[in-house]
């Protein structure tokens, strides 16, 4: 799968940069030292001036390719969630048992992630430690109606609705396939933000895993309902 990734380009909606980052060295050179900077001092902390100052460049190279650092994450997530939506694609295509299907998916979006070698500048496993710590802060602001109606979070959605499908596949009558599953892809993110910090609040731990979990309650809310 590393060989198809690296010949495959993320695409990223447009209207999220003002410059695609993808098109030159300082510009993957920023997105590869913001996720670093982000996962070292959180995103609360991180200003542009501190990015420039990292990557030895002026803090106006940077807003040549994002407006600000909101859209900065906007598009980090996006990135992620474009790179796990072709995971999830390979993992699943001409398999035929939706369960089984439905199994590979769900540990897809669930699983510790490793880094990606075929991605030389974006370091998959920082960039997921940022997910887990920082993704609703592109959902949980004031203009969160406008940038859906743009698109900025087609790809998450787009995520959620493939395994939509293959719930429905596997259980046509289960009423709250949506519901089910975008619990899932952000339950797990809390779950292991859990696992991480607030240890004695899950049942996550380094014996039972975030996947297995997931796989556990998908398997008994679905057979409860067929």
């Amino acid at each position: 799968m590393n060989t198809i990734l690296s010949n495959l380009k993320i695409q990223v909606n447009e209207k999220i940069y003002v410059k695609d980052p993808e098109t030159s060295a300082l510009g993957k050179k920023i997105i590869e030292q913001s996720i670093l900077l982000i996962d070292e001092i959180g995103f609360d902390n991180f200003t542009f001036k501190k990015l420039g100052e990292k990557i030895g460049s002026n803090e106006s190279s940077i807003y040549r390719y994002f407006e600000n650092k909101h859209k900065l994450l906007v598009y980090l997530s996006s990135w992620y969630w474009s790179w796990m939506e072709y995971k999830l694609v390979f993992a699943t295509t001409n398999i035929t048992d939706p369960k089984e299907k439905l199994r590979n998916a769900i540990t897809i979006v669930t699983e510790k992630v490793i880094d990606d070698s075929s991605t030389e500048h974006i370091n998959e496993a920082i960039l997921n430690k940022i997910i887990i710590a920082e993704f609703t802060k592109t959902l949980h602001t004031k203009e969160v109606d406008q940038e859906n109606k743009e698109g900025f979070f087609l790809i998450y959605k787009r995520v959620i609705n493939r395994i939509v499908n293959i719930v429905t596949e596997v259980n046509p009558s289960y009423l709250y396939a949506k519901s089910l599953v975008s619990t899932i892809v952000e339950g797990s993110l809390h779950q292991h933000f859990l696992t991480e910090h607030l240890t004695t609040i899950t049942d996550c731990n380094s014996s039972v895993s975030t996947t297995q979990f997931y796989l556990n309650l998908t398997e008994n809310v679905l057979r409860q309902n067929i």
